[in-house]
């Protein structure tokens, strides 16, 4: 991303706003809670948390995340990564350990 200038990365539906997440890679593709929501119950429940604990935890989260995002204009996965760790660590340190360790490194 550098040296470039970008833009706001945006879709328009009949429904609302789609906002584009640049990946590692350099390509882009729809930002998705359930994304968000789905690595973070994964970290709570590696994290023996409970079904419940983990899925309160992670609505708590994927809404921080989600409204960070809907803020910013140009989001990479990167970005949403530290994000997600910031709140989780809020509410669960080891499950927020767990994600910033266990993450895809290809």
């Amino acid at each position: 991303m550098k040296g470039k200038k970008h833009k706001k990365i945006i879709k328009k539906s009949m429904y609302r706003t789609l906002l584009q997440i640049v990946k590692r890679k350099g390509h882009t593709e729809l930002y998705d809670d359930r994304k968000v929501y789905g690595s973070c119950y994964f970290a709570c429940r590696n994290a023996h948390l409970s079904e419940k604990e983990a899925e309160e935890i992670c609505n708590k989260v994927a809404a921080a995340v989600t409204k960070w995002v809907k803020r910013h204009k140009i989001v990479s996965s990167n970005e949403i990564f530290r994000i997600l760790i910031q709140e989780l660590k809020k509410h669960n340190e080891d499950a927020a350990f767990l994600y910033e360790t266990h993450r895809d490194i290809s």
